[in-house]
């Protein structure tokens, strides 16, 4: 026997198909018509910034063990299921992005450097496809082959203590585009009931999670620290009267949850006022490692939005984030590590705010003519603001990307 490693992306639509849907009808395929046993699914998400994300911007991978003279049968079930996967992307209703699906085979091992690289930044995909193919690696594409940068990726990821599981499981086709049958009370009870699962409803708003919002074949995917806990979960879903029947499912070990994405935590001292745009989103600018850098905390992230537009010049923060293509730091993650005292105004005398009395004279009381020096009234950051200093903080878990580690699973910059 021999172990290769496959990889598959870029076959999602906005409004049909579904990436890891296509990747288990292939594995299928392989084990009905040739001995194979798959060792491993896995589900590989990408840079977040990539210009052609795919909808869950994920790429799918396998470890399979074949017989020593299988290469070439492997092969061949996989150029005629790709052929046929590309007949289905051609009756893709019209979109922006054309899919551009890419499946790879590879015997050797590949750099890990394709996975961080895909993870973190722009990868240029004719410059993979001309490495990897340089390297003997069995590439079946379209043109241009954009899916290449995410398949090279899934076969070269390997996973780490940060790893996670997610059990996808997938709807009857009859039924697409339907309503899901997936009760409140079931994700609810499902996180008291199976505790080593994570990520399935968002307290804040009380909604869950588990289930997608688009008219794809997922019923839905269950995260959790072992594939034992993912696969018992579905199970105890699986029983219940108030969820839809699953048709199929399967477990991919995953670099959810990981801060991949992500190379370190920083810190700085904040030299500017937060300035606010169109949206509720801000901004401001921090010196760090002696330059400037601009950090930005989008509406949505709620908490981290709220802390950016409460900080002044002299505060010292540490901050998680992604760097985008435009030089600045899209936060995921703040801490304040020292706060400046915040002026709240002038002294009070006889129940009123004392005043100016003129240049180099001091303050004065208007009722009763008292005179003092000079002075401002200040208060602490967290009586003012309500935050506290030294306290990590974070989005709501519906507002966090799928690469983003949960407080829960560690502090910043322990990978």
């Amino acid at each position: 026997m021999q172990i290769c490693r496959i990889g598959l992306d870029d076959t999602d639509h906005v409004e049909v198909g579904c990436t890891t849907s296509s990747f288990d009808h292939l594995l299928t395929e392989i084990s009905s018509s040739m001995h194979c046993k798959v060792i491993e699914r896995r589900l590989v998400r990408l840079w977040p910034f990539a210009r052609r994300r795919t909808r869950g911007n994920g790429a799918l991978g396998a470890i399979l063990e074949i017989p020593d003279n299988g290469a070439l049968d492997l092969k061949k079930i996989c150029t005629e299921w790709f052929s046929n996967l590309l007949e289905q992307v051609r009756n893709h209703p019209p979109s922006v992005f054309e899919a551009s699906p890419c499946l790879v085979i590879t015997f050797d091992q590949t750099p890990e450097s394709w996975y961080w690289d895909a993870v973190r930044k722009h990868v240029d995909s004719e410059k993979l496809l001309e490495d990897a193919l340089q390297r003997d690696v069995i590439v079946l594409r379209t043109e241009p082959s954009f899916g290449v940068v995410g398949a090279c990726a899934a076969i070269s990821w390997e996973n780490n203590a940060n790893s996670s599981w997610e059990l996808i499981s997938w709807r009857d086709e009859s039924r697409i585009g339907t309503q899901r049958i997936l009760s409140p009370e079931s994700v609810l009870d499902l996180e008291k009931t199976h505790p080593q699962t994570f990520l399935n409803r968002d307290p804040t708003k009380g909604k869950g999670m588990i289930a997608p919002r688009t008219p794809c074949p997922v019923l839905y995917g269950i995260r959790g620290s072992t594939n034992t806990a993912v696969e018992s979960a579905h199970h105890w879903l699986q029983s219940r009267e108030d969820v839809e029947r699953s048709v199929s499912f399967a477990i991919h070990r995953t670099n959810q949850l990981s801060d991949d994405h992500i190379e370190s935590s920083t810190s700085g001292t904040v030299t500017s006022l937060p300035e606010e745009t169109k949206g509720g989103h801000a901004s401001l600018s921090v010196f760090s490692s002696g330059r400037s850098v601009k950090l930005v905390a989008f509406s949505e992230g709620g908490p981290v939005n709220g802390l950016l537009r409460s900080l002044i010049p002299g505060d010292r923060i540490t901050w998680s984030g992604l760097l985008s293509p435009d030089g600045s730091i899209h936060l995921e993650k703040i801490k304040l590590d020292f706060a400046t005292a915040r002026i709240v105004g002038r002294p009070l005398c006889c129940s009123r705010t004392m005043r100016s009395s003129g240049r180099g004279q001091g303050i004065r009381c208007l009722t009763c003519g008292r005179i003092e020096r000079r002075s401002w009234q200040c208060v602490e950051f967290e009586t003012k603001m309500g935050y506290s200093v030294g306290e990590w903080i974070e989005p709501t878990p519906s507002n966090r990307r799928h690469l983003s580690r949960p407080l829960s699973h560690g502090l910043p910059g322990t990978n």
